[in-house]
């Protein structure tokens, strides 16, 4: 069910569209943003309150790349894999993220302090390569900033 708050806030889009259909995006992160994730019963909810199929919200949510349809730790480090990234030395910051947080892409920390996943651009090819934490960008990111960079986020 969704919350008074939540409907609030999604409420306030409506205006901005001409059907309420095309809120979508924005209520599921309206949900995510309040629970973390979007469960399949939360993307009912969102789906009978915008008066659409949760098969048409499904589409939208796995199309977009930023709505977490799983359960993520506190914190999510996006680490940008696009070909600038690769170049300037995403496979030793991936291997040392992984190391260092004994995860793999995909995973979360034991402690679901840090969920670590692959984005395609973050748009800062001249820093690369760069992570997002939460959302926080990180450029030119190499292992002796790592530790850091990590402490930052409990």
């Amino acid at each position: 069910m969704l919350s008074e708050e939540e409907k609030r806030e999604i409420e306030v889009e409506f205006p901005r569209y001409e059907q309420k259909r095309a809120v979508g995006i924005e209520a599921l992160k309206v949900v995510q943003r309040h629970r973390g994730w979007v469960s399949d019963e939360s993307l009912r909810d969102i789906a009978a309150f915008l008066e659409m199929t949760p098969d048409e919200l499904d589409n939208t949510a796995t199309f977009y790349n930023l709505i977490f349809r799983r359960p993520v730790g506190r914190h999510v480090i996006l680490v940008c894999d696009s070909v600038t990234c690769w170049i300037m030395g995403y496979g030793r910051l991936i291997r040392t993220l992984q190391d260092r947080l004994q995860i793999k892409l995909g995973e979360t920390t034991a402690d679901s302090r840090f969920t670590l996943l692959p984005i395609v651009c973050l748009g800062t090819c001249d820093h690369a390569p760069a992570m997002m934490i939460d959302e926080d960008l990180h450029q030119d990111v190499d292992s002796s900033r790592l530790e850091e960079i990590l402490e930052r986020y409990p």
